[in-house]
């Protein structure tokens, strides 16, 4: 198989430069990226990937069983560092994104050396002494609405995500990224995301760890952001002054600073 072209594989930046492979989240792909890209490039190789079901990558390459896990996802990160044999690389991972790189970098920490986490989650449900934004009975609905009728859950959905009510142009440019995925996948893509617990994979990582979480964000409240911190030993979580969850669009040059001095300091 063609993971460059199954994965529709960009590379861009400097040659020679350090390696940083951008991932997106849940109903995205590399586009969400565009605005932090250019920034990256200036001084590192920046690798950018679309997840099977999501963007540009190969649909025929799809298959249920092993995207119904964060654990499919890794191996498609993992494969595309094998085809472009990188090393020594740091994962940028947005929303759920930053739980598979966690799941990729333990798997081959000789590839994986340091991760970013923007705007994680590893448990989106509320437990006993964790919160995590959502109660049960949220997650599913918001599945059960999102299964039912994808494309009026996205058109609603998408600008409460992005929040920055006052630049509605951001919600309308993640309402697209939404509609244009395949339904049936982007339902197998929900399930996997809002239903995952991660906590436990946390405690596994072993490498340089930034954290970046938004001022106000509904999908990974300030709480999930200190989960993360106290729970990934030795890793530094950044408050941006940023809305929504997706702050590589609503504040790229904020994103793209923490990012560039979390890799000079480590």
């Amino acid at each position: 198989m063609d993971i460059r072209r199954r994965n529709n594989v960009t590379v861009t930046g400097r040659v020679d430069g350090p390696v940083l492979l951008l991932a997106h989240g849940f109903g995205c792909d590399q586009n969400m990226w565009r605005l932090v890209a250019p920034t990256l490039a200036e001084s590192y190789r920046v690798v950018l990937l679309d997840y099977v079901g999501s963007g540009r990558a190969d649909p025929s390459a799809w298959d249920e069983r092993r995207y119904s896990s964060l654990e499919g996802y890794a191996q498609d990160v993992l494969e595309v560092c094998e085809e472009l044999d990188l090393r020594d690389v740091t994962f940028v991972g947005h929303s759920v994104s930053a739980m598979v790189g966690v799941l990729a970098a333990a798997k081959a920490p000789q590839r994986l050396s340091r991760l970013v986490m923007v705007a994680p989650s590893p448990c989106y449900i509320d437990d006993d002494g964790y919160r995590g934004g959502f109660s049960a009975e949220d997650i599913d609905e918001l599945l059960e609405s999102l299964e039912s009728n994808y494309l009026g859950w996205s058109a609603a959905m998408a600008p409460v995500i992005m929040g920055n009510a006052d630049r509605p142009e951001l919600g309308q440019e993640l309402t697209a990224s939404f509609c244009a995925t395949d339904p049936h996948m982007a339902g197998v893509f929900a399930r996997t995301t809002f239903l995952s617990d991660s906590r436990q994979d946390l405690k596994t990582v072993a490498v340089p760890t930034l954290i970046l979480e938004c001022r106000q964000d509904v999908i990974a409240p300030p709480e999930v952001g200190a989960y993360v911190r106290d729970t990934v030993p030795g890793s530094r979580l950044v408050t941006l002054e940023a809305t929504g969850h997706c702050p590589q669009l609503s504040a790229p040059q904020a994103t793209a600073r923490a990012i560039t001095d979390f890799l000079r300091q480590a």
